[in-house]
């Protein structure tokens, strides 16, 4: 896979905004994505949908916190896991997807799951 220097820089910039956030906590789909995301070095807080018991579980689990920050993948499963997430969620909490809008624009729409993002591993280490 090509990876230019603006990828790099841009991904290193995305991974300290996800780590300074405060009162938030980014949700993925599963250990792989969650295994990605500390690779790259981020320490914040993740919750892995898998471990919930359901849609309605994992609504109430996480309703209690401020910011919710979706990063589920962009196949058919995780668009609908993430519209799901925002009808039972939305008047709950503050649900952010602009991490997830952020990571396309910046690996140009190649990773389509976030445990994709290991390949950019050896480039931030």
């Amino acid at each position: 896979m090509l990876v230019s220097e603006q990828e790099i820089l841009e991904l290193k910039e995305f991974i300290f905004q996800l780590n300074v956030i405060e009162n938030g906590v980014v949700i993925v789909e599963g250990k792989r994505d969650s295994n990605a995301l500390k690779k790259l070095g981020f320490t914040g807080k993740i919750l892995e949908f898998h471990k919930f018991s359901g849609m309605v579980d994992f609504a109430d689990s996480v309703a209690k916190y401020e910011r919710l920050i979706i990063l589920f993948d962009r196949d058919r499963k995780g668009r609908t896991l993430t519209g799901k997430t925002i009808q039972l969620l939305q008047r709950r909490t503050k649900v952010d997807l602009t991490f997830k809008r952020k990571l396309r624009v910046i690996t140009k729409g190649k990773i389509m799951c976030v445990e994709q993002l290991v390949s950019y591993e050896s480039y931030l280490a």
